[in-house]
């Protein structure tokens, strides 16, 4: 009986819709129900005890840490067929997930968004693989990274510049793979079939492997996934049904040596390979589920990273030094023509490459004493080379006699190249004055720079102006010579202080204050004014670091023997010098700049009962209210924005599970569960036009609030889980993301359609 209720629990967690850590952890104390009452409330403490987070840098007890932090483990992930961030904003108190399309994925927490892109700008949400910072790429695409076999991933709210560095200025989320084992030989394989809409196949294979090579000192571990999605979209310029179909595969391998229990050495290595055939942006004017452009609009890309972090543990401090070498090549397509109401062929294709170093060296004193620590240091540095290929079309030039182009059909042909650097020293230190309460103190000192150089042999053109006056013959050519921009730097503190509170062994509160920051911004075309008018906004140099504090009171808690559980945060944040996108009205040249401030407040929840062994009931979400309340005139007329004007984030966002374990037939464990996911609408940007104060803008737009229902049901055997799952239910086709820019045709996105599919899961 016992070995059937853990079943049920782990299938709860696994193929249940999203129930955050405190579910987990709560299934996990009570799976043992036949137990008498007094043990239980011991065993329910202890157990809720053990989830075990790295978010302060050392492994703490989740209840112990000063943060808001949602958990999600490598089980809950795997069995619902979770490869890329799907479900995890959903898990996620105050956290939105804009996604215009594949591999545009930019997460918001605390209504820290001026729009859902994020277009030039660092995310204001760091995104970590192991060591490894992924959304430090600004304007481009981030892949969505294969979240089968990894540890757990973390979603730490609030800023946390002291650990995390540049980036994290709303918050960070970790995702944290899985170590070899070296004494067990273990296998285990994932499929997922589902049909989307009205016959979109979709498929998606995972894999692992791991080979003990030397007991208890060298083993290796390999995963692997393969995805194929048919898409729903039809793009009536290129006359392509289902257009936004997706392929994507990859895998990583990891050696653990541990020649000694002082010391251990893990190299990894990993690729991921992801290529939509189209975008999935549609124009609501044309049908639900129809774009027009006159290529695929294509954001595609290749990651290939190699880890070798080194550990050695000292007496009284473990040495961890991290190195991380990273290689990502991409390409971002997209048709342009809407800025001028697609007179004109008007596109752009920019591959690019990204080369990364990080380096971390950190010293973590051993937890049990009255002070613990962290020190360590930071190394980033990246190197962006970018062409850009501005396009019109062969049978336009060939029309109009424009025939003279060095590489026709592209009218303007250059090169940019972006080094970006980032050097940190870091410290915490936590001191106890008792078992109920504790001080912890954060410091982070640093500097930021990034150069933006022009690279000499490519050519512009006067073909603008002459396609929209209908000039005809031979155009202008106009050599680009190099340009060296200025170097943009920044060098300062950021900071966490908190103060910890156990009232009850059941309840621990704290306070805290914390900052953060993102790193400068130099625009790739500063200083250039526009050919197609003249009178329009100069480019400007680029955008400073932004700064943000976060005020923020907590609670974690449990109660009724562990029978509920709750987790509880109220913050304010002031965000000055705000970093802000904008485009140049006539000729959509993008720009970052800054203006005033703006403030954010809310409360975020996370609540899960247990009545019963077999009933989980979770609830969370997050009450928001953003505005800017800071701002020039010259501001407001660069940017758009207005006093008083919302920020890009929901004011209720939240989830409901309802989760039901139960004897099935033979010695099967099943679970059946019921979710709804609620996101209110926001406004997708600045009410106005960038250089035209007061008039708004027609691209101004509000996401549409949207609730998605998912439910399931599986069946747990000894070795092989299998199970059958419907998403959005109710096939809510609501507009999700709102695209900010004049230059797309298609500038929304809706929840997917409805999908009916089965999992069958396999380890040993």
């Amino acid at each position: 009986m016992g070995s059937r209720l853990f079943a049920c629990a782990s299938m709860a967690a696994l193929f249940a819709a999203p129930v955050s850590a405190l579910a987990q952890a709560t299934a996990e104390a009570l799976a043992s129900g036949q137990r008498e009452a007094e043990a239980q409330a011991s065993v329910d403490a202890q157990d809720l005890d053990r989830i075990i987070v790295t978010a302060t840098r050392r492994s703490q007890p989740l209840k112990d840490v000063p943060l808001s932090v949602t958990v999600l483990s490598q089980e809950e992930l795997d069995a619902k067929g979770i490869v890329g961030y799907e479900g995890l904003a959903y898990e996620t108190p105050g956290v939105v997930l804009n996604r215009p399309t594949a591999n545009f994925n930019n997460f918001t927490a605390r209504g820290i968004a001026t729009n859902g892109y994020n277009a030039n700008l660092q995310s204001t949400v760091a995104i970590y693989i192991d060591e490894l910072p992924i959304s430090s790429n600004g304007n481009s695409t981030i892949l969505d990274p294969s979240l089968y076999d990894v540890e757990r991933v973390e979603f730490l709210r609030g800023p946390q510049g002291t650990l995390f560095g540049s980036g994290s200025l709303a918050g960070a989320l970790r995702i944290l793979t899985r170590a070899p084992d070296p004494n067990v030989l273990e296998a285990s394989f994932l499929g997922d079939l589902g049909v989307r809409g009205s016959g979109s196949l979709r498929q998606r294979y995972n894999a692992m492997v791991n080979v003990p090579l030397a007991q208890d000192t060298l083993a290796l571990r390999v995963v692997a996934f393969k995805r194929h999605e048919e898409g729903y979209v039809d793009n009536i310029g290129t006359g392509i049904d289902d257009a936004n179909t997706m392929e994507a595969w990859g895998g990583r391998a990891t050696l653990l040596w541990e020649p000694s229990d002082r010391l251990s050495v893990q190299l990894r290595a990993s690729q991921e390979d992801s290529s939509p055939e189209d975008s999935g942006l549609t124009n609501p004017d044309l049908g639900e589920d129809v774009r027009y452009s006159d290529l695929p609009d294509r954001f595609a890309g290749r990651m290939t990273n190699y880890n070798a972090t080194i550990g050695y543990q000292f007496d009284g401090a473990r040495l961890t030094s991290s190195s991380t070498w990273s290689d990502y090549a991409a390409h971002f397509d997209v048709d342009l023509a809407a800025t001028f109401g697609h007179l004109i062929p008007f596109g752009l294709e920019v591959p690019y490459r990204d080369d990364r170093f990080v380096q971390e060296v950190r010293l973590v004193s051993e937890t049990g004493g009255r002070v613990d620590w962290v020190v360590g240091g930071f190394y980033f540095e990246q190197q962006r080379n970018a062409d850009y290929f501005y396009r019109s079309s062969q049978e336009f030039l060939d029309a109009m006699g424009m025939d003279n182009l060095p590489v026709s059909p592209y009218y303007l042909r250059f090169r940019n190249t972006i080094d970006q650097r980032e050097r940190a020293l870091f410290g915490e230190l936590t001191f106890r004055f008792n078992d109920d309460l504790w001080a912890t103190g954060g410091l982070r000192y640093g500097s930021t720079q990034a150069q933006a150089t022009q690279q000499a042999g490519g050519y512009n053109s006067n073909y603008l102006t002459a396609a929209l006056t209908g000039a005809t013959g031979p155009l202008t050519i106009i050599p680009i010579a190099e340009i060296v921009g200025l170097e943009a730097r920044e060098t300062g503190p950021s900071y966490r202080l908190s103060l910890s509170w156990r009232p009850t062994p059941a309840i621990t509160t704290y306070a805290a204050v914390a900052t953060g920051f993102r790193a400068p911004v130099v625009n790739a075309r500063a200083g250039a004014p526009s050919l197609v008018n003249e009178d329009d906004i100069i480019i400007p140099f680029g955008a400073d670091s932004d700064d943000l504090i976060n005020y923020e009171l907590g609670l974690k808690g449990r109660w009724l023997d562990g029978r509920l559980a709750a987790n509880l945060a109220l913050y304010h944040i002031d965000w000055n010098d705000i970093q802000v996108q904008a485009n140049r009205v006539s000729d959509s040249v993008q720009f970052a700049t800054n203006i005033g401030g703006a403030i954010s407040q809310g409360l975020e929840f996370e609540l899960v009962a247990r009545p019963g062994v077999n009933w989980t009931f979770a609830l969370n979400g997050s009450f928001n209210r953003t505005e800017v309340d800071s701002l020039t005139p010259e501001e407001a007329a660069i940017s758009g924005a207005v006093l008083g004007a919302r920020l890009s984030a929901p004011r209720f966002q939240g989830s409901m599970v309802i989760d039901y374990g139960f004897d099935a037939f033979g010695d099967a464990a099943g679970n059946a569960s019921f979710s709804l996911a609620h996101v209110g609408g926001f406004p997708g940007m600045f009410p106005n036009v960038p250089g035209q104060p007061g008039v708004v803008s027609p691209m101004f737009d509000y996401t549409e609030s949207y609730t998605i229902a998912n439910a399931n049901i599986a069946f747990a055997f000894e070795r092989i889980t299998v199970g059958a799952y419907v998403e959005n239910l109710f096939d809510d086709r609501s507009i999700t993301y709102v695209h900010p820019e004049a230059f797309l045709d298609g500038r929304y996105a809706r929840v997917p359609p409805r999908t009916i599919g089965a999992r069958v899961g396999y380890r040993f």
